[in-house]
């Protein structure tokens, strides 16, 4: 993982051929580390949205009566690697940091906190659900999450709870008659074990229905009251109907408190689509990331050649025309029987190879703090405004198979960038501008020319 990490480029630095050196630095983003004379002196290490700007500041001549840092004169070698994106930049950063300084301090630098989870204790004999931010390598399998806070974790589990009737008290429970219970078993928001009001199977039954909420966000109760609420339709029992209604209201509002990824950790599977680092031989490639078990892998490297996306669009999204578009390679004369020597030939085979690489590099990693670090970049990442937060993300289908074309065109998207509107077409004035051009040539006496009209431009039928 990070303690394998190196830079991909190194220089020497030496102030005499300081503006030759710094010239041939790249005007792009990355991460660098500025190393002095002394093997084991500690470098200077930060990332930059202009590695070749961020080090003039550094390097150049200092300024009279400047209290700017300035290490021209300490700097005896200069690595750095070029990253294509902020999240990129930031994992980079932190792979650094981990094999120059170590994990502990690397978290320090980039202020990485354990994500909170919700905890579903099934070992217990009367399990319970609470949110937590402490990862053990026994409950891992029944930890939901990464949220993105504390009070959101707590928000979705008292909903979910209200749902149902588990216990929510603290306490290891020696279940007696005399029990004077708590505030929930008053409020019959609890089947009461403690006071041996239920049978064990009773309570067993609750928690498997609260598990598999969680395991199917929502899906396991939402499918069965729509199915009883369409039957007490069909049997005119419309007062049954309308609470069934209700019930599923509420039930699919504490499902939506959870985002689509709250999933048991070493199930968390989804790849990151974001902007490759830029190369003088290819610019039309994308980066893809794996997070896996909690773990991130990559970037892994994917060409868009042979998927155009097409900037000059209507604003419409739903339309055909605003999608990026699979362009199939035509073989030269004399070439149609041959195979493809690759797997480069076609877009898919492309993406399938570079999942599959992403795949290989994954691995279960039993190292807490570095699990508890990738979830935290991860989520500081995902959650984040959605207008603030570059790349995409996808998740895998309902087989475990990933959606080959949808990550092309979500890498086509980050190539290209967003489709462009189309300006507004005057049809009234193209019309008549039209009318008077085949008026004109038919005055003229050249009727052969009159297919010559220009068309008027037509917009998408889904923006009318």
């Amino acid at each position: 993982m990070s303690t394998n990490f190196h830079f991909e480029k190194t220089v020497v630095f030496s102030p005499e051929q300081a503006d030759e050196i710094l010239r041939s630095i790249p005007a792009l983003p990355g991460v660098f580390a500025l190393y002095g004379e002394q093997p084991n002196s500690e470098p200077y290490l930060t990332r930059a949205a202009d590695l070749r700007r961020r080090m003039k500041r550094l390097l150049a001549p200092p300024e009279s009566q400047s209290k700017r840092l300035n290490l021209r004169d300490r700097v005896a070698r200069i690595e750095y690697t070029v990253t294509g994106s902020e999240f990129e930049s930031t994992l980079t950063l932190y792979h650094a940091a981990a094999t120059i300084f170590g994990h502990a301090e690397a978290r320090r630098r980039l202020r990485l906190h354990t994500p909170t989870f919700l905890r579903f204790t099934a070992e217990n004999e009367f399990p319970r659900v609470y949110a937590t931010n402490r990862l053990s390598k026994r409950g891992l399998a029944q930890m939901y999450g990464p949220l993105p806070s504390r009070a959101a974790a707590e928000r979705y589990c008292d909903a979910v709870l209200d749902l149902f009737k588990l216990r929510r008290c603290h306490e290891d429970l020696q279940p007696y008659p005399e029990h004077p219970g708590c505030v929930y078993g008053e409020m019959k928001k609890c089947i009461e074990p403690c006071k041996q009001a239920c049978t064990a199977e009773q309570y067993a039954a609750e928690a498997a229905g609260v598990k598999a909420f969680f395991d199917t966000h929502g899906e396991s109760m939402l499918s069965q009251i729509a199915a009883d609420r369409d039957r007490a339709s069909e049997e005119m029992e419309f007062e049954r109907a309308a609470q069934l209604h209700e019930q599923h209201q509420k039930v699919k509002a504490a499902a939506s408190l959870a985002d689509e990824i709250v999933q048991p950790v070493p199930e968390l599977r989804t790849i990151i689509v974001q902007k490759a680092a830029a190369t003088d031989e290819r610019e039309d490639e994308a980066a893809l990331f794996l997070l896996a078990a909690g773990c991130i892998v990559g970037p892994e490297r994917l060409s868009t050649l042979g998927v155009r996306a097409v900037k000059e669009q209507t604003s419409v999204g739903s339309s055909l025309f605003a999608q990026p578009l699979m362009l199939q390679a035509v073989p030269l004369e004399g070439e149609g029987e041959a195979e493809p020597t690759n797997a480069a030939n076609s877009p898919e085979d492309r993406a399938r190879t570079a999942l599959e690489a992403l795949e290989s590099h994954a691995t279960l990693n039993n190292d807490l703090a570095t699990l508890s670090d990738h979830l935290s970049l991860f989520r500081r990442w995902y959650y984040r405004p959605e207008k603030q937060r570059l790349g995409e993300l996808f998740l895998p289908n309902p087989d475990g198979s990933w959606p080959i074309r949808r990550i092309l065109r979500g890498a086509a998207r980050q190539v290209l960038g967003e489709p462009k509107s189309l300006p507004d077409v005057q049809r009234e004035a193209a019309k008549k501008a039209a009318k008077d051009v085949k008026t004109r040539i038919l005055h003229e006496g050249r009727p052969e020319v009159e297919r010559v009209v220009p068309v008027i431009p037509q917009r998408d039928s889904d923006s009318e």
